[in-house]
């Protein structure tokens, strides 16, 4: 993690036998607390390679989004698709962790 330097997009299948989740959700969090730029789409039903095909349009409209913010360019307006199922651990972590604060 400290050799990277470019912004980062994951996109995990919470089932892949490959490359387990564990070690996306290791990359993406040690990248998150260093303030290195990364997002994390993690998608439940999914192994190595997106299957479904909501999740294929749904990766493929982030990864069009994440290049054209970081590479510059255009891209068409993200938009939720309808079955997909995309979750997002850095985000819910912060949530989380907002809620363990407030109850405090």
């Amino acid at each position: 993690v400290d050799l990277i330097k470019a912004p980062l997009l994951i996109g995990q299948g919470a089932n892949d036998p490959r490359v387990k989740q564990a070690e996306a959700d290791q990359i993406a969090f040690s990248m998150s607390e260093k303030g290195i730029p990364v997002e994390y789409v993690l998608y439940p039903d999914e192994g190595h390679g997106f299957a479904r095909p909501e999740n294929r349009i749904d990766f493929n409209g982030r990864v069009e989004k994440f290049l054209a913010e970081h590479l510059g360019g255009r891209a068409e307006e993200f938009a939720h698709v309808e079955g997909a199922t995309a979750r997002f651990p850095l985000l819910e972590k912060e949530c989380n962790q907002e809620e363990e604060v407030a109850q405090s």
